[in-house]
């Protein structure tokens, strides 16, 4: 597909890190199951990605990985939905990376804010690599290879998408200017039709003269609706109005998700570096003796002891997971000592089994079918190959590798 219609494309990845528990779940994969029905998604295993910090361990990479699609799937994502694959099926990536990185500045990369954030919280390890310099190209190569037009993140990831844009920039700045530019995009607008190419010279001479935004939107989305001109010709009109050469690599846009709710066991972040987790496919039976182990308010010692839900990790699981006639029996039974703790955490541990429920036996159909699972990713690469190798094409018409074969 063309680079038009990049906006209706949501790219997302997520390195493979094993079984997943309900904080990815709350912060990533609920957001994943409800975009796969509004937009065109790709979402993919970024094993390359894991080597970049685990580059000397990889022995777990192939079980993490099915792992953890075991879990996407369990939870929702729906691969007739959405297109699913791992990274490292598709060369594509590797190939768009490599010729970005030729014309990549160095000091852009050196200033990601996560570059030196991650190598003091990795520390331990060697992260003087090229590898770990260059994830947020690679982060970069992995949108712009299939022109996704959104991206979903949290706030502190809106950088490397930032990165991404200003990489599609200078690409475009630097090839986007076709020979001949200028008389196709005049040819493209005699196609559109006398009362069209009268609105869009209009439309374009309003933007580029005074900056008139809402000239550009309404300029972008009358060549978009064009039906009777090709999809090159629109990518040079697009191009056109800003001024630019034809739009190779649109440029993404940050799709901000909400900050993940789910507290871990012990009142901090969900994260299996805590140890406090809950996994998305967890036995029901693990899930109750995991919560009633749970600590409570420390000032509450005895039964009849009153106590305050404001300091008790088991409160903000139930801010997650109950309605509001339940948290004010909550709030009065523990601050009067009209229930104990095991009784307030009862509600948590049926709720939270409902949710799993579900993902149990989803994640239990495809964990005893391994060639189905395979079988999901193979489709899933073979789809996204498709929009990948239309990139490339592209890319390698820019830098004159149209000779190629």
């Amino acid at each position: 597909m063309s680079s038009v219609a990049s906006p209706q494309r949501v790219l997302s990845g997520m390195r493979p890190t094993g079984r997943l528990h309900l904080g990815h779940y709350h912060g990533v994969l609920k957001n994943w199951v409800t975009l796969q029905h509004e937009y065109d998604c790709y979402f993919f295993v970024a094993d390359w990605h894991a080597l970049t910090t685990h580059y000397d361990d990889p022995s777990q990479l192939e079980a993490s990985t099915m792992d953890m699609v075991v879990d996407w799937l369990a939870a929702g994502v729906n691969p007739k939905a959405a297109t699913l694959f791992v990274q490292s099926a598709m060369p594509e990536h590797a190939e768009l990376h490599l010729l970005l990185s030729m014309m990549t500045p160095l000091g852009w990369l050196e200033r990601v804010p996560t570059y030196k954030d991650q190598q003091e919280k990795l520390k331990e390890k060697d992260l003087a690599t090229y590898g770990f310099l260059g994830y947020p190209l690679l982060q970069a190569a992995d949108i712009l290879l299939y022109r996704a037009g959104l991206v979903p993140v949290g706030a502190d990831q809106v950088s490397h998408v930032e990165l991404t844009r200003e990489v599609a920039r200078r690409f475009n700045h630097l090839f986007g200017r076709e020979p001949g530019f200028e008389q196709a995009v005049e040819a493209a607008v005699v196609k559109m039709g006398k009362k069209a190419a009268k609105v869009y010279i209009d439309l374009r001479k309003r933007y580029q003269e005074t900056g008139d935004a809402a000239a550009l939107e309404t300029a972008q989305a009358l060549v978009r609706d064009q039906q009777n001109i090709t999809l090159g010709d629109k990518e040079r009109l697009l191009g056109s109005i800003e001024g630019s050469g034809k739009i190779i690599l649109p440029e993404p846009q940050a799709l901000l998700t909400p900050a993940a709710k789910m507290p871990g066991l012990d009142g901090q972040k969900m994260s299996k570096s805590y140890g406090n987790t809950i996994a998305l496919r967890e036995a029901p039976d693990d899930v109750d003796a995991k919560i009633r182990k749970m600590p409570t308010d420390p000032a509450r010692i005895r039964r009849t002891d009153a106590g305050n839900p404001d300091v008790c990790p088991v409160w903000q699981l139930h801010e997650v997971y109950s309605d509001e006639q339940r948290k004010q029996w909550v709030q009065e039974g523990c601050r009067s000592a009209g229930i104990g703790c095991l009784e307030c955490k009862k509600p948590v541990i049926d709720a939270i089994n409902a949710e799993l429920v579900p993902m149990r036996q989803r994640g239990r159909e495809f964990e005893q079918a391994p060639d189905m699972l395979r079988s999901v990713l193979a489709e899933g690469a073979e789809r996204a190959r498709e929009t990948a190798a239309n990139t490339l094409a592209d890319v390698r018409q820019a830098l004159g590798l149209a000779y190629r074969r």
